[in-house]
């Protein structure tokens, strides 16, 4: 436990390491990277192991930081940001293995990628209000260089929607933050940007000004987690954005405006959330069925595969409003389970596909046989969609499951749209599994990558039989192999074992902080 400020500070000092030695070679920053994201990762699950759950935040690092205003350095984890710990380790360590084939200023990518990373870490563990905020601009500008710089389709264009969506929310956190601080110093008792603290400083607000507040918290950290209809800047930055990159966009940092959502939004302004419940519900359920039906669609893949992450993080945002523990416990497992299953559909599409392919139009992949000329990526695919459409024995299965128990307490209504909604991901998933791996393969076609000659490999065939090339693409690596088994066993285990997060997460939400707003009852 008291080595996971280390996630952060290795991070950080990584991010150097992989500059520097990316003037030396790719392969050295790439090994940097990697080392770097291992050690965090064992890091993270050494500290896991040992982790004791309590109703409560458990203290690392407590430091004053700046007098005035009262500031400090104070990193705390409970069973919730346990959960996200692991998962930041996990899916950094797979999005550098799924980047391995980035050739141009390699050192400079993952410099990005683990400066990121070290916000995360910092968002996930910071128990004072202005820490966790310096942690999540941290998080946010090196996603604008890694999709404006090493991007595809519109990199410019999804880089700065992005930056601009992230900098607008984060500002009316800022603003919402500074308000109840000045209220509680205006009160003449001590008090510090503290989770705690502010908390208290929130019970002298007028319930005017929770109402205001509140929105301006709840919806700046919704932007990031991509609630409808604050949601648009998340499909065009994932479309954008270089593979490894999607995976950390999808896998954590829309876990950031979803994480901060519950942990100072809720709690601090628990009559602002009574006032907003129901419309915030509504909107989350929105998102739900409009972007699965978006995604059902759509001719992009990656474009399929952005929206359904928006689908699905209107569960958690769901499962947060629904003001009991169930529910909140199913959005927080939601988190792990989208972030490992959204970062293994995006590494499929983006890595094991388009590099290949070079293209992602569903027209065009629909008369490529990949079911035979890319075994490994159908395969993964395949079991990855099952997840994400929440088959037993995967993590979204528990998760959605929960949600939507959790959800029908609160109001039955929006339980069964909801429930519409998992029946709307099943549809896009297997039209994107039918049409990209298992499409028109009765009749001729494109079966090399549009930019290349067919190659001549091709055996005789019979009349009327079409002859398939021996192998017109390259090989899944290794890296990608592995990257695939850590994803794919991170979904299966909790899949078959949630107990092994819930027993963390429900003693955190038994937490005083959140007594106020995880009370129960219908809408």
């Amino acid at each position: 436990m008291t080595l996971l400020p280390y996630t952060i500070y290795l991070s950080f000092a990584g991010a150097l390491l992989s500059l520097a030695a990316g003037k030396r070679s790719a392969a050295a920053a790439r090994a940097v990277a990697l080392l770097t994201a291992v050690v965090c990762t064992g890091i993270s699950l050494a500290a896991a192991f040992e982790f004791k759950p309590i109703a409560g935040l458990q203290t690392l690092v407590d430091l004053p930081w700046i007098a005035t205003p009262a500031i400090h350095y104070h990193l705390a984890v409970d069973g919730i940001s346990m959960t996200l710990i692991v998962l930041t380790g996990l899916a950094a360590t797979a999005g550098i293995l799924f980047s391995w084939n980035i050739e141009e200023r390699t050192g400079e990518f993952f410099a990005f990628y683990l400066a990121l990373i070290g916000g995360v870490y910092g968002v996930f563990m910071s128990a004072d209000a202005f820490l966790f905020f310096v942690f999540y601009e941290i998080a946010i500008v090196p996603k604008y260089f890694l999709i404006a710089n090493w991007g595809s389709t519109n990199r410019e264009y999804g880089a700065m929607k992005l930056a601009l969506y992230s900098f607008a929310g984060s500002g009316l956190v800022l603003a919402g933050l500074v308000w109840t601080y000045a209220v509680g110093s205006a009160t003449g008792a001590p008090i510090t940007f503290g989770l705690d603290d502010l908390a208290r400083a929130a019970l002298t607000l007028p319930a005017h000004d929770q109402i205001i507040i509140f929105a301006l918290v709840f919806f700046g950290f919704a932007t990031l987690a991509g609630l409808f209809p604050l949601h648009t800047w998340a499909p065009t930055g994932h479309v954008a954005a270089p593979t490894g990159a999607s995976m950390l966009l999808a896998g954590v940092v829309m876990k950031l405006g979803a994480y901060g959502c519950l942990r100072v939004a809720l709690p601090l302004f628990p009559v602002g959330f009574a006032y907003w419940q129901t419309t915030i519900a509504w909107l989350a359920v929105i998102g739900i069925i409009y972007a699965g039906l978006v995604a059902l669609v759509q001719q992009d893949f990656k474009f399929v595969i952005g929206y359904s992450s928006v689908s699905h993080m209107g569960f958690v945002m769901l499962g947060l409003v629904a003001a009991n523990e169930r529910a909140a416990s199913g959005a927080v497992l939601q988190m792990f389970s989208h972030g490992v299953i959204a970062g293994l559909l995006f590494a499929v599409v983006g890595r094991m596909v388009y590099e290949r392919t070079h293209t992602r139009q569903l027209d065009a992949l629909t008369a490529m046989p990949l079911h035979r000329l890319l075994p490994c990526a159908a395969f993964t695919f395949v079991l990855a969609g099952l997840a994400s459409m929440g088959m037993p024995g995967f993590s979204g299965f528990p998760a959605e499951l929960t949600i939507l128990i959790g959800t029908w307490q609160m109001s039955p209504l929006l339980g069964l749209i909801a429930a519409v909604g998992v029946l709307v991901a099943a549809a896009f998933t297997l039209r994107a599994i039918q049409v990209s791996f298992f499409g028109k393969t009765g009749r001729a076609g494109p079966l090399g990558p549009p930019d290349r000659e067919p190659e001549p490999a091709a055996r005789p065939a019979a009349e009327g039989v079409i002859a398939f090339p021996v192998a017109p693409y390259p090989p899944i690596t290794w890296p990608e192999k592995l990257g695939t088994m850590l994803l794919l066993g991170a979904t299966v285990l909790i899949g078959l074992k949630p107990d092994l997060l819930l027993n963390w997460i429900i003693p955190a939400l038994q937490s005083p902080a959140f007594h106020a707003v995880l009370k129960g009852g219908s809408l």
